[in-house]
């Protein structure tokens, strides 16, 4: 056997390995699958980010109606309260704006394709 011939198995193999992880089909789910992925690691990046906003305006809501309520309850003025009316407003609308980042981050990932 010549040194410079290569088996036809060996060859075929090659070929057969070619095929089967570069053909265009392949590629295509390939690329897509992996688009998938970073469009889901995007959209729960963006749901933490939302989570992360909604724990800080937690925070600062409910430092500000601690503080709201201690001026309300020595003075019982007014402008006590909507402080503290404010603090819950703030609560709802962070809540909302939760719900919604990820309502909207689902979507996308509901509307991309998968592969």
């Amino acid at each position: 056997m010549d040194p410079t011939t290569v088996n036809a198995q060996i060859i075929d193999v090659i070929n057969q390995s070619q095929l089967a992880t570069m053909s265009p089909q392949v590629v295509m789910t390939s690329g897509a699958g992996k688009a998938y992925q970073s469009v889901a690691q995007s959209s729960a990046i963006a749901v933490q980010d939302a989570a992360d906003a909604l724990r800080n305006i937690s925070t600062i809501a409910t430092t500000a109606a601690g503080v709201a309520m201690a001026q309300y309850l020595a003075t019982g003025e007014e402008r006590y309260k909507n402080a503290l009316d404010a603090a819950q407003q703030l609560m709802q609308n962070a809540t909302t704006d939760f719900s919604n980042v990820g309502t909207a981050a689902a979507n996308v990932l509901k509307g991309f394709p998968a592969g």
